[in-house]
């Protein structure tokens, strides 16, 4: 097969960059792996045909550093960058320079990644094109005095949120007038420390919200299409821990409503290449656009199981400038996938636990996939995050991709750390999740009825 990039390189780390290998590999692409000084022995180097030492451990130095992937891409003859998710992957000034340099960035293009990470504003455009928003304020609140205007028209509680921000970090429930005034400037310390920017805006905080998002694929000449729903409502703090497609609540009727409104979000903002637009369901049934993510999901292997679709060799035609391949005719969902994401925490507390794996077998058989880059004898490190694998089953219906994903957490071992497996094995056997009766409260509450049961005994 006549190759789309003669070369790109991966300026990421982890399970994600081998993913990007693997669909290079499929693609006839050649591929350069980058690399801290603390990760040479790393899964995503060993796979790449050729890799790149950009610095030391500090992603700053690193997996941060422009002008070292730059560099690294310009001796390596790399025409591409895939940037994978986290690091540089939703940096418009990246996507900018990387272009000036007369390389192609894959993903969206640099507006599009700026629109995506400027929340208020995002909110705005989707309100003049028809899409619902969440109440809340019109852009960003600069005082404790203009959130507490709002708070008035829309009613506590309210939800603060840091414009530039995401992963939970800047965001405060505040419940009443009481509680507003040290929840905005911590909310806004935050999201400075976090994010460069201290704006906020404001939501009507829904409680017992699924946060659903939907998969999307543009081309340059402005087709888009979507690829059903993921229901990501498992978290914890905001951080998503368990995925799935389709969502338990969704039918035929809430799937069209939901694709309809995540193209026309696309389309309100020219988008180009693969992204994600997240929702909001209340209670009700009530959809609300939350925002927009300019990169390849960490869950997205579940859309893929279930439309069987690769979306990295998406994004890589994409980003050549292929036009859709897809009609929204031609996208079904069969079947039902699960995503459980197997950190390197502590189960209980959620505390990191780097460290060496002494010994790493993974789960097969029928319906099963595990994207990682660990391995017996490999570091996990301090310094990045703790995802070490993404454990993914596959069923004609949700209850068999629930059983084959407890068979596979029961055959997965890894030795040496402690990581998020006994956790996720709660879940799968907690009657509400089973039922799919569940929100974004729903480990609170697991939690809270395991602290129980302990103190109880």
């Amino acid at each position: 097969m006549m190759s789309l990039f003669d070369k790109i390189l991966i300026a990421n780390r982890g399970e994600i960059a081998v993913r990007i290998i693997r669909s290079c590999k499929e693609l006839g692409i050649k591929t350069v792996a980058v690399y801290s000084d603390i990760e040479k022995e790393a899964m995503h180097v060993k796979l790449a045909d050729e890799a790149v030492c950009i610095g030391p451990a500090n992603s700053a130095q690193s997996y941060l550093n422009i002008p070292a992937i730059l560099t690294a891409a310009e001796i390596t003859n790399a025409s591409a960058i895939h940037p994978g998710y986290g690091f540089l992957s939703e940096d418009s000034h990246f996507a900018e320079t990387c272009a000036t340099s007369g390389i192609v960035f894959i993903g969206p293009t640099p507006e599009n990644i700026r629109l995506g990470g400027d929340k208020s504003q995002a909110r705005q455009i989707m309100k003049k094109k028809g899409v619902p928003v969440v109440p809340g304020s019109d852009g960003v609140v600069s005082s404790e005095e203009e959130a507490l205007k709002v708070a008035k028209k829309i009613g506590f509680p309210i939800m603060l949120k840091a414009s530039h921000g995401g992963g939970g970090r800047g965001m405060k429930v505040v419940n009443n007038k009481a509680e507003l005034k040290h929840a905005f400037y911590v909310a806004q310390r935050e999201a400075l420390t976090a994010f460069g920017n201290k704006d906020l805006y404001m939501e009507k905080y829904i409680p017992d919200l699924r946060h659903i998002e939907v998969q999307i694929m543009a081309d340059v000449k402005g087709n888009v299409v979507h690829l059903g729903e993921r229901d990501c409502s498992i978290q914890r703090r905001h951080q998503k821990l368990i995925e799935e497609s389709p969502s338990p609540i969704s039918n035929s009727k809430m799937r069209r409503k939901l694709g309809e409104l995540a193209v026309r979000a696309a389309k309100a903002i020219k988008y180009k290449n693969i992204g994600t637009v997240e929702f909001a369901v209340d209670p009700e049934g009530n959809i609300y656009f939350m925002e927009f993510n300019t990169r390849v999901q960490v869950e997205h292997p579940v859309t893929e199981a279930v439309t069987g679709i690769d979306l990295i060799k998406e994004q890589i035609k994409l980003a050549a400038g292929l036009p859709l391949e897809y009609k929204q005719s031609q996208i079904k969902l069969e079947g039902h996938a699960i995503e459980c994401r197997i950190n390197a925490e502590d189960p209980d507390r959620f505390i990191p636990s780097p460290g060496r794996i002494t010994f790493f077998y993974p789960p097969g058989g029928p319906g099963v996939r595990v994207d990682t880059a660990a391995y017996t004898g490999g570091i996990v490190p301090s310094q990045y995050d703790s995802l070490i694998a993404k454990l993914v089953t596959y069923g004609r219906d949700r209850q068999e991709a629930i059983d084959r994903m407890k068979r596979a957490l029961d055959e997965f071992i890894i030795e040496g750390i402690k990581t998020t497996v006994p956790f996720h094995k709660r879940v799968l056997n907690d009657k509400d999740f089973l039922s799919g009766n569940f929100n974004t409260s729903f480990v609170d509450r697991l939690n809270g009825r395991r602290n129980q049961e302990q103190t109880t005994e």
